[in-house]
């Protein structure tokens, strides 16, 4: 997996204080995208263990409050493999940091895949230009929605 950007104090992609983490690689193509250079699964630097560490140490101040993964899409199947072990490991190490992950896919596509499990906010659905909308919070178009999980699950 690639990455093409690391934000370590970031307010715009979830609630607090966050780190958040954009993958490379994306097959939507959403028309009118923000970030269309993120559709090249090639683009970016590649996530390394260091990678990894760098995101770890980076959520250990107390003030953050949490992991954002947006994209490119994180539920691409090369990049949800790579995923998967990096949020295992916060959830076990640091239970009190949440992870927001936004998703062009919809809850419904994507109920069934394990990377849910470690998920506290799913922000999904396709960013649609005839619904943009700049006045919502954490999204681009009236579509898509904030939804809370526990477990994979819609609370």
């Amino acid at each position: 997996m690639n990455y093409c950007g690391l934000n370590k104090n970031d307010i715009a992609n979830g609630e607090g204080v966050r780190v958040s983490l954009f993958v490379s690689g994306c097959r939507n193509h959403c028309k009118g995208c923000h970030n269309p250079e993120a559709w090249d699964f090639s683009y970016g630097k590649p996530f390394t263990r260091e990678t990894e560490d760098e995101i770890i140490e980076a959520l250990r101040p107390s003030w953050i409050q949490g992991l954002s993964v947006l994209g490119g899409e994180p539920c691409e199947e090369v990049n949800e493999s790579v995923l998967l072990p990096l949020l295992r490991k916060i959830r076990s190490k640091m239970p009190e940091k949440d992870i927001w992950l936004f998703s062009g896919y919809t809850y419904e596509m994507l109920q069934n895949e394990e990377i849910l499990r470690y998920v506290d906010v799913l922000v999904d659905g396709p960013f649609l230009l005839e619904q943009k909308d700049i006045s919502l919070a954490f999204r681009g178009s009236r579509n898509q929605r904030i939804l809370r999980l526990r477990n994979g699950v819609r609370i």
